[in-house]
């Protein structure tokens, strides 16, 4: 009977030094990091769904400002052709889609610009809630992309640092996913300072 208890206690020390070493915080940590990323793809899609009405509505006051609203409409349309898998992770295509999203906010960036020039279409109802949504959606993105990030540390910490990696190797074998990055498009932009004109 004493050697029952001893092994069901042993078994469960066992048990419990296997989950304090990343038994089930692996896996909980690679579904949180998924989970993070298809909000983040949510939020793209909120905003590439946004951005028909207001090319619509911009398109109404400035017309002539075709290559703009042409470059605006390419971007989104490559934007949302470009999806990543949350179970794959590959490198190569989440850079894609950090291209093609970087793009769609440099079009948009562009198309504001444009913007500017109009204030009666800045004046426009119509106008004015489509970019309060388009500014809320930007900084869903913001948040989104951050929660991912931290995720991803999060799980790369844990299949790399001591002791959970050990569990990593022997039982899972996950590779450290890829990190979000700023693409050099964002890059240049961050790295330009704006210019500032009196007029």
């Amino acid at each position: 009977m004493l050697r029952i208890i001893c092994r069901t206690i042993a078994g469960l020390f066992l048990v419990g030094a296997m989950a304090g070493c990343g038994l089930q915080s692996i896996p909980q940590a690679k579904n949180k990091v998924e989970a993070a990323l298809a909000e983040t793809t949510n939020q793209y899609k909120r905003r590439a769904d946004l951005i028909p009405n207001l090319v619509s509505v911009v398109k109404g006051y400035a017309a002539h400002e075709q290559d703009t609203l042409t470059a605006v409409v390419e971007a989104r349309a490559k934007a949302t052709q470009t999806t990543v898998d949350p179970g794959s992770m590959d490198p190569k295509q989440l850079q894609q889609y950090m291209a093609t999203q970087g793009s769609l906010s440099q079009a948009l960036g562009r198309l504001m610009v444009v913007v500017e020039k109009y204030p009666d279409l800045k004046a426009d109802a119509q106008f004015r809630d489509l970019s309060a949504q388009l500014e809320g959606t930007e900084n869903r993105i913001a948040v989104a992309r951050q929660r991912y990030i931290e995720a991803i540390n999060e799980f790369n910490n844990l299949i790399t640092v001591p002791p959970t990696s050990f569990t990593n190797s022997l039982i899972y074998h996950h590779e450290k996913m890829p990190q979000w990055t700023v693409t050099d498009a964002e890059k240049q932009q961050i790295e330009t300072a704006p210019k500032v004109e009196f007029k």
